[in-house]
């Protein structure tokens, strides 16, 4: 996932480090980002997006004290339960699903096909 590609900096906003913050809790209400969701490290969006580590560092220090993302030490950081159980469970549910057959060496286009039959009946 890149988050640079789905974030937009304003050099006329507020600090960069408030623009990083705010819209990643943006993706996560559209639903682009899924609870259990991996993000990337410090350093990816930072070179991505032009900033010093330090600035995408404090940004995640801010959503991991505010509860919407978890650092799990040498995993990484991911995206943590919000207000909507049910939503919550089932985004849970199939980013789970989606690592399984993956390591089951499915490609994608071949789980949005699955998925895809299945929704369908």
């Amino acid at each position: 996932m890149d988050l640079a590609d789905r974030l937009a900096l304003d050099p006329d906003g507020p600090p960069p480090f408030e623009q990083v913050r705010s819209g990643i809790i943006d993706l996560i209400r559209r639903g682009d980002l899924l609870v259990g969701q991996r993000i990337p490290t410090v350093r990816r969006p930072a070179a991505d997006l032009d900033l010093a580590p330090n600035t995408v560092a404090k940004s995640y220090r801010e959503l991991e004290s505010a509860g919407i993302i978890e650092t799990r030490g040498r995993h990484g950081s991911f995206i943590k339960a919000g207000g909507d159980t049910a939503r919550d469970r089932a985004q849970q549910a199939t980013v789970d699903h989606v690592a399984a057959l993956r390591q089951l060496g499915i490609d994608d286009d071949m789980i949005v096909a699955m998925v895809r039959q299945v929704i369908q009946g």
